[in-house]
């Protein structure tokens, strides 16, 4: 899909692989992911399920936080103007009725999060930027 647009402010979901390249390496990111996460009016949201997915992948080894992964998240959310996308009854909900191919439960959650909110999910899972009724930003 690319950038959202040049005008128009953009309620953007990061997804957790996303949030985490965006706070340890982001010039890894697209040019297009990150015009858009650093243009002004954009609002950043962040569920609390990428908490846990972030969490769970460092004490998988799947990348390590510096300082180990509480002190990593304090640092990062006192730093950060992430507003919080909730877990409520109603993503619950929305996320009983989602059917993806290769499932995982942190994607299913996220998709319903942006559904429920109305706010554009930025991932790079192939799977998620090719559902036609989730409102998606992917890279270049």
């Amino acid at each position: 899909m690319g950038g959202v647009g040049a005008s128009a402010a953009v309620k953007l979901l990061l997804d957790t692989q996303i949030w985490i390249q965006a706070e340890i390496e982001p010039h890894k990111l697209s040019r297009s992911i990150r015009r858009d996460l650093e243009k002004s009016g954009n609002e950043l949201y962040l569920s609390p399920v990428s908490i846990w997915e972030a969490s769970y992948i460092e004490r998988r080894g799947q990348w390590r936080a510096k300082r180990g992964f509480s002190e990593w998240l304090a640092t990062v959310m006192a730093d950060a103007q992430y507003l919080e996308a909730p877990f409520t009854f109603e993503v619950g909900r929305e996320a009983a009725g989602i059917r993806l191919p290769q499932s995982d439960a942190g994607d299913v959650f996220l998709a319903a999060t942006a559904r429920v909110f109305n706010l554009t999910l930025v991932t790079a899972d192939k799977q998620l930027l090719g559902c036609p009724w989730l409102k998606t930003l992917g890279g270049d």
